[in-house]
């Protein structure tokens, strides 16, 4: 089997590059959308904190759906929201 070197470079340019990064974010948007659709009912303060940014990891950019309300942890532990929303999200393609 042949030697393979990648080239870091290119695969750091490809991974902030904006077609990339828009690829992720509309993901990340389907993701949010869904959360926000499934999500339990009280005030609606957890519901509209979920959202999408795009942060820095290491040599490329990421798209992260993230519930800012302050009671999401609390209503992630008991109903999954944003994991069952990222799996609807993977098996609807």
């Amino acid at each position: 089997m042949a030697d393979v070197q990648f080239n870091n470079d290119f695969f750091e340019k490809l991974g902030r590059s904006p077609e990339v990064v828009g690829l992720c974010v509309e993901m990340a948007e389907k993701i949010a959308t869904t959360a926000r659709s499934t999500a339990p009912r009280d005030s609606n303060a957890y519901a509209e904190s979920i959202h999408v940014e795009v942060v820095r990891r290491n040599r490329r950019n990421a798209a992260l759906v993230i519930a800012a309300d302050p009671k999401s942890m609390l209503i992630e532990s008991k109903t999954g929201n944003l994991a069952r929303a990222l799996n609807q999200v993977k098996k609807s393609g």
